[in-house]
């Protein structure tokens, strides 16, 4: 049986060319690259679909299309409660202390004086960083009052509602790197170092990635994470700390052309593997129920 695979893409980046070649190679998929900025809701091309796959650049394209499809047969990856959670860092956040996976400190305020108390709480240095967002962009680390006085200051003269809200999570030093991991539902298929000159370690800001041997540790938290997130296909950020592994940030459209270079297997493949798995998945849950 053919699966309708549908690809969500405005920009079509390495990761998604790799997405594409893979998928074509497969006789079993009937392949659609949706462009999002030329389809209107209710499209048949979506409602045809199978399975759709969130590649798509902008959080706000994403947030709408997946919570619009969520009423429907298609099944979603990620679906509209995941790509929710973790494209705000509050709510994010908040999902992982309440759940009691380790984490940074952090507060969030809706005041440019509650903001700066938030700061003081948390102790110097400290980050603030818009709610939304990726690619290290607006992120800034304060050393004491003054530059926490004058960043709060810049981003309340923003424009955007978002820079009301006011994240400030506390520093880890960890040397210039990070860990970021990669998750198919409860799944942890590789993981690998981000390093860089900077302590922001992006790899759209010049992060390079190195091997990370997986260990019992980030299997744990990494797989719990994914649980509480709703499982999915993530990308998950974690910082080295005298605490042990802490989950920083979580991501839903997951970018790997980086890490690539330092985790052994085929990501894409694996990537496309759990997608049609779980449109097949949800086919027979759906044949289940008409036999009740």
């Amino acid at each position: 049986m053919k699966i309708n695979l549908g690809v969500l893409a405005s920009r079509i980046r390495l990761e998604e060319k790799l997405l594409i070649k893979e998928a074509r190679k497969r006789s079993e998929v009937n392949l659609s690259v949706i462009d999002p900025r030329k389809i209107t809701w209710e499209d048949s091309e979506l409602e045809e679909l199978d399975v759709l796959l969130d590649r798509e650049i902008s959080q706000s394209r994403a947030y709408h299309i997946m919570e619009l499809m969520s009423g429907t047969s298609v099944t979603l990856v990620n679906d509209f409660e995941t790509v929710q959670l973790c494209g705000d860092k509050a709510f994010t956040s908040v999902k992982l202390k309440k759940h009691g996976i380790p984490t940074p400190d952090f507060r969030v305020a809706f005041d440019s004086k509650s903001a700066l108390q938030a700061v003081e709480d948390i102790g110097y240095p400290a980050v603030l960083k818009p709610v939304d967002g990726s690619w290290g962009r607006m992120v800034s680390k304060v050393d004491n009052r003054e530059s926490a006085e004058a960043t709060i200051e810049h981003k309340s003269n923003l424009d955007s509602h978002y820079h009301s809200i006011y994240y400030v999570q506390e520093f880890i030093d960890t040397g210039k790197k990070d860990i970021r991991a990669f998750a198919l539902g409860e799944e942890v298929v590789g993981a690998a170092y981000r390093e860089s000159d900077h302590w922001i370690t992006n790899a759209a800001r010049g992060g390079e990635s190195s091997p990370y041997p997986v260990s019992d540790e980030l299997v744990d938290i990494v797989s719990a994470t994914s649980k509480v997130f709703g499982g999915g296909a993530l990308a998950v950020d974690l910082l080295e700390s005298d605490r042990g592994l802490l989950v920083n940030e979580i991501n839903c459209s997951m970018e790997f052309k980086e890490s690539m270079k330092a985790i052994e297997g085929d990501i894409p493949a694996r990537l496309l593997d759990y997608t049609l798995n779980q449109a097949e998945a949800s086919e027979e849950v759906t044949e289940d129920k008409c036999l009740v």
